[in-house]
């Protein structure tokens, strides 16, 4: 028995896909329902509040086990979550090798989809390939050097902050009402930094080492995670048309065909905002610690590796991200050499100018479509309720609600004939109770 195949009623009605129709913006309130949905779609809607609202008001008084039951359910699942960011991130490199290399196995392979397959099982293979000799070299390269500059400043540091306060100490002031305070404020700032270097320093460093056996655990823990992650990344990577298509099943299963294709739409711009700030950002992060690496060697600078790292690290927060690491860098090399601290700052600040200017325009371009005043907004939002994942992933995300909220207001001031550009709004322009719209010529002139 051969397999049949599914006939459709009228084979000549079938359509052509449109290769854009999820990247056009679809059109919003077309369409409207009869009265007796209406009604029905009313009453629905006052029980569905009022559902909403119980179970909200029960959801609070179980906040607690809800969330430690969120928090489990994560933990289990972590493995998943890791291997899906993996996929994410090396999607880009196994959709290029399919391009390049998908057609030339169909003209040597004739059976149907073994072209497809080879090549996907080569590019996951090269993409894996490619991830672990980064992890690989990263680890040789950072792990000896980080360990050299972190035990340089474990052992020097305690000799540089008493020097420090003796050079504070033996500062000579006139006897001023000005000088009387700042000798106080002097003096009261050594004894503090003495306090805590004695008791609070030397206390951290005791429950440290009394966890370090817990930490140790955790790390172990989450590499187990991180392997177990690779693997499932492998098998997403494989699998993720077939992930796509039911998930289009059932969204067009769930939701009427507009708003299917509107859920569509949001997530094939989502995935495009996402992808190309956050693969961006990897990528431009990346050559500014190479960068600040060779300048600091040139330089001589103490710490390289470390604040090269450091560096290249929190340069992955947009804006706010080259000053986070600044800071304790400059703090560092200025302990051991003040006048190489500023010269750290001026590096620093050209260094910064370089990427703001002409490499993270040319990498990122304007993935987000966020004015730096957002920007700013994003990232304090996202940091001061998720911590640095907040401020890295605040940004993409804001640009998505940024996205939504420009679409709906657009599109309710063309169901109204009114401009939807931003420049039609100036000051003089007006809109008269008709609902006519009248322009200035203001920004003509």
């Amino acid at each position: 028995m051969s397999r049949e195949e599914p006939m459709l009623e009228n084979p000549d009605e079938i359509k052509e896909p449109d290769k854009d129709h999820y990247f056009n913006q679809p059109k919003l309130g077309k369409g409207g329902p009869s009265k007796l949905r209406q009604q029905f779609s009313r009453g629905m809607t006052f029980f569905l509040v009022i559902a909403a609202s119980l179970l909200f008001y029960f959801a609070l008084l179980r906040l607690t086990n809800l969330s430690e039951g969120f928090q489990k359910i994560f933990g289990v699942l972590k493995p998943v979550v890791y291997g899906c960011v993996v996929a994410y991130l090396l999607n880009p490199i196994v959709k290029q090798v399919d391009r390049h290399l998908v057609p030339v196995l169909k003209q040597k392979l004739k059976k149907p989809g073994q072209a497809e397959s080879v090549s996907r099982g080569i590019g996951i293979f090269a993409a894996v390939v490619l991830l672990i000799v980064l992890i690989v070299t990263l680890c040789n390269l950072l792990i000896p050097e980080l360990y050299s500059s972190i035990r340089n400043l474990v052992m020097t540091l305690p000799k540089q902050l008493n020097d420090l306060v003796s050079e504070l100490s033996e500062v000579q002031l006139d006897d001023s009402t000005t000088s009387t305070l700042i000798k106080t404020g002097m003096k009261e700032g050594t004894d503090m930094l003495l306090d805590w270097l004695r008791t609070d320093l030397m206390t951290q460093a005791n429950e440290l080492m009394s966890n370090l056996t817990v930490g140790v655990l955790n790390i172990l823990s989450e590499l187990f995670n991180a392997v177990i992650g690779l693997i499932v990344s492998v098998y997403i990577l494989f699998s993720k048309e077939t992930f796509v298509r039911q998930s289009k099943k059932c969204v067009y299963a769930l939701l009427s065909a507009r708003h299917a294709n509107m859920v569509l739409h949001l997530t094939t711009k989502s995935n495009e905002i996402f992808g190309g700030f956050i693969i961006g950002k990897i990528i431009d992060s990346a050559i500014i610690g190479v960068l600040c690496f060779i300048g600091l060697t040139l330089l001589k600078m103490p710490y390289v590796m470390l604040v090269s790292v450091i560096v290249g690290v929190t340069n992955v927060i947009p804006f706010f991200g080259p000053y986070i690491g600044a800071v304790p860098s400059t703090i560092l090399i200025m302990l051991a050499n003040p006048i190489q601290g500023v010269y750290f700052v001026i590096f620093v600040l050209l260094l910064q100018q370089f990427d703001g200017n002409i490499l993270g325009p040319k990498i990122l371009g304007n993935s987000t479509g966020l004015s730096a005043f957002w920007v700013i907004v994003a990232i304090l939002l996202g940091g001061g309720l998720f911590g640095f994942a907040g401020m890295v992933m605040g940004v993409p995300t804001f640009a998505v609600l940024y996205y939504i909220v420009q679409m709906v207001i657009n599109n309710r001031l063309e169901r109204k004939k009114l401009p939807a550009p931003s420049e039609y709004y100036d000051t003089m322009s007006y809109v008269n109770d008709e609902g006519v719209y009248y322009h200035s010529h203001e920004s003509d002139e």
